[in-house]
């Protein structure tokens, strides 16, 4: 039997890109879905694209909220699945994302948490227009702000929200929340909390990705998610890198290195990752060293 999978989507005042948003869960098919849309009271049409597909919905609500986070923290409270992930109302998810979600949460009991290591930019009009690939994550790298995208330190790249999947199991060792005192950084706070107590596991397969229009919170508040960003990583005894390890990283020094000096300094750390392997048929998890 499929797992099931709750999919939560918060909105408000999207109706632009809600509806490829909904689609891109829905025409997935998969058999045992639980979506959930929890809207913040929208005035420009939004609710009545919510109406359109409501048979399809296990729970939706239109009211005021709190926020983005207020609303996701609404519709985990009411989600029953095994699998869990949400996706902002502008974004969309890959066509393939769930049916390769479940394979993978099935074939390996010990992945709980999982992110693609292609994760797509679209466009305004649901193009993809850029893939970046990821070497793989790490817990001690996440400490070190590499996920952070700070322009004060060295930079590398985000964890990309719409490509990742967690089990409850993860979720309720975690908290079974997201932490309301950050309404901005949320996603960072529960990745920092799943780091506690999980690798982060990535695929080499794209999932999903951020619709790049230009409206989007996260551009409008970047600078405040990098603050709130800063407070957790302190809070769970992280700190940047030193200007040195950002020098070597920005310069690409670390590459030229024997790999057997690069653990002892810190330079490279074990990596899940996952890939498919065309000879045996089959998804591979394997352990690979990252800079």
């Amino acid at each position: 039997m499929t797992p099931k999978l709750s999919i939560i989507i918060p909105c408000f005042n999207r109706k632009q890109y809600l509806e490829d948003s909904i689609l891109s869960v829905l025409d997935q098919q998969y058999p045992n879905l639980e979506l959930i849309i929890v809207d913040g009271g929208s005035t420009d049409g939004s609710v009545d694209i919510i109406r359109k597909y409501e048979k399809h919905m296990a729970f939706w609500c239109s009211e005021r909220d709190r926020g983005q986070y207020d609303a996701l923290q609404k519709g985990f409270a009411r989600s029953t699945g095994d699998i869990m992930a949400w996706i902002n109302s502008d974004d969309l998810y890959c066509p393939w994302a769930f049916k390769v979600v479940a394979e993978v949460f099935t074939t390996f009991p010990q992945v709980s948490w999982l992110t693609s290591l292609f994760p797509v930019i679209w466009n305004t009009q649901g193009v993809p227009v850029n893939i970046t690939p990821r070497p793989g994550y790490a817990k001690a790298f996440f400490k070190k702000g590499y996920y952070m995208m700070d322009p004060r330190h060295f930079r590398r790249y985000f964890i990309q929200q719409e490509s990742t999947f967690w089990r409850r199991s993860l979720w309720d060792a975690a908290g079974g929340n997201i932490d309301p005192a950050y309404q901005v950084a949320g996603d960072f706070s529960l990745w920092a909390r799943f780091f506690q107590h999980a690798d982060l596991t990535g695929i080499e397969t794209p999932l999903g990705g951020f619709r790049r229009h230009g409206a989007q919170l996260s551009a409008e508040q970047r600078q405040t998610y990098i603050d709130q960003s800063e407070e957790i990583l302190k809070s769970i005894g992280g700190r940047h890198c030193s200007p040195l390890d950002a020098w070597i990283r920005r310069t690409n020094l670390a590459k030229h290195w024997p790999l057997a000096v690069l653990p002892s300094l810190g330079f490279t750390q074990p990596a899940q990752n996952i890939r498919w392997n065309q000879h045996e048929k089959e998804w591979q998890l394997r352990t690979e060293y990252i800079t």
